[in-house]
């Protein structure tokens, strides 16, 4: 639905809001506030809490390769990643 135009995963917090379009999307599908979906957008980081939501949210919009393991991924500084 609203990745459809993404050709792989999303490896990054700024990648994963894209594919899903707007904040508002990101918002409505994962079930939070549009103010606590910025929020997670400006500090590149969603709390764990949010993470089961955010997995079937990316299953129900057809983002694939998000995971548990893929959020980790997405979380750990640019030097642990590599």
């Amino acid at each position: 639905m609203y990745a459809s135009f993404m050709t792989e995963a999303p490896k990054t917090i700024e990648a994963l809001f894209d594919a899903f379009g707007t904040i508002v999307n990101f918002s409505e599908s994962v079930g939070c506030g549009y103010e606590a979906a910025r929020q997670m957008r400006r500090r590149n980081s969603i709390p764990v809490k949010f993470w089961p939501a955010v997995v079937r949210a990316s299953i129900a919009v057809d983002i694939e390769g998000v995971s548990y393991d893929a959020l980790v991924q997405m979380h750990l500084p640019a030097a642990e990643a590599a």
